[in-house]
């Protein structure tokens, strides 16, 4: 049995233009072929050809937004380590401390952002698609030290607390909150479906934990200032530690379900094997798989033995239709990429490995 792979990116096994259905060619002994990739000696594989939401020009917003945030928590960095310095204030300098590793981490955004848009080879078929997801895992595990630390030394702050100087305290936080909200707004200010990029939502998670650092300043700073309660820094950090772990661990979660190739939420695998059999002359539907290539890039693949006469009728095209049209129409998370094997019932005598 003869398997055909995409050596395009995000626009299914075969040459079609994204969306057009394709025309359906000749056909061979057994299968048909079309240009939604179907083939083969006894069956057909067919790809769905279009991906709008992947499009070049939500990467080039995506790596435009990550530099102009990258550019403002520098900035912000560098102030507040100017502010620390002169004020001699332990939480800036912490907070500085906090910005230089979401700097790390936006960098690190940024540079898996230019690498998701460069073309595919026969060697990468998927291009560096998975790249962003790569790097929001490697972010949500630098998140997820920085909760644990802020965890940490809040408990020591609390049983011994600092000296600070709530009146630089007040300043700074005010400069760092201001900038972390102009870059909240430059990476919330994108296309529609922006969440959904593991990348994106990885790097705006890192701002907001910034711009909660900078709150944690403000309040630990007035309530010093006005009454001499030192330990109201430690126990702002403890808030912050609380709410940044577990948006960390979900993330975290998240890409490393992309990455172990698991099911994506929200497919139900028994319930697509269920509407396919449903279909007309489907017969069986065995070794059905389903994965993320990254975020919002399902893929979908399965083994249908179909009725002998569909390959002497020449309907395996409609075939193709038909199972492409119901995994991408019908359930919640729509796959447009899906590779179907068409078989006759006899061929399964020859099938190597296990079915499922």
């Amino acid at each position: 049995m003869r398997h055909e792979h995409s050596d395009d990116p995000g626009h299914g096994p075969s040459g079609g233009s994204p969306g057009s259905p394709g025309d359906h060619g000749d056909h061979g002994d057994h299968g048909g072929r079309g240009d939604h990739g179907g083939s083969g000696g006894h069956g057909g594989h067919g790809g769905h050809g279009g991906h709008g939401g992947h499009d070049h020009g939500a990467l080039t917003s995506n790596r435009r937004r990550l530099g102009i945030a990258l550019g403002v928590t520098v900035t912000i960095l560098l102030v507040e380590a100017v502010g620390a310095w002169l004020s001699g204030s332990l939480a800036l300098l912490a907070d500085a401390g906090h910005m230089l590793t979401d700097s790390a981490g936006l960098a690190i955004a940024l540079i898996a952002a230019s690498l998701a848009a460069r073309p595919a080879t026969p060697q990468r078929t998927w291009g560096y698609r998975r790249a962003e997801v790569l790097a929001a895992t490697l972010q949500a595990a630098i998140l997820l030290a920085v909760g644990v630390f802020i965890i940490v030394e809040g408990i020591r702050r609390l049983l011994q607390p600092p000296e600070v100087a709530s009146t630089a305290m007040i300043v700074f936080g005010v400069v760092g909150l201001l900038g972390n909200a102009a870059s909240i707004l430059v990476l919330t200010g994108g296309q529609k479906g922006q969440n959904s990029n593991l990348n994106m939502r990885a790097a705006l998670l890192e701002v907001i934990n910034d711009a909660l650092g900078s709150v944690a300043v403000l309040i630990a700073a007035v309530v010093i200032a006005t009454t001499g309660w030192l330990r109201a820094d430690a126990l702002v950090s403890l808030l912050i530690g609380a709410l940044i772990l577990p948006r960390t661990i979900k993330l975290l979660r998240e890409t490393i379900e992309v990455l172990l190739e698991a099911t994506p939420r929200g497919l139900d695998l028994d319930a697509v094997r269920r509407h396919l059999l449903e279909l007309p002359h489907v017969r069986d539907v065995h070794d059905l798989h389903a994965s993320q290539i990254t975020s919002g890039l399902p893929v979908l693949s399965a083994h249908v033995v179909v009725d002998d006469g569909c390959f002497h009728d020449g309907h395996t095209p409609q075939m193709l239709d038909a199972l492409q049209a119901c995994v991408a129409e019908h359930f919640e998370v729509a796959i447009e990429h899906s590779t179907f094997q068409l078989e006759p019932a006899a061929h399964a005598a020859h099938e190597a490995g296990a079915h499922h």
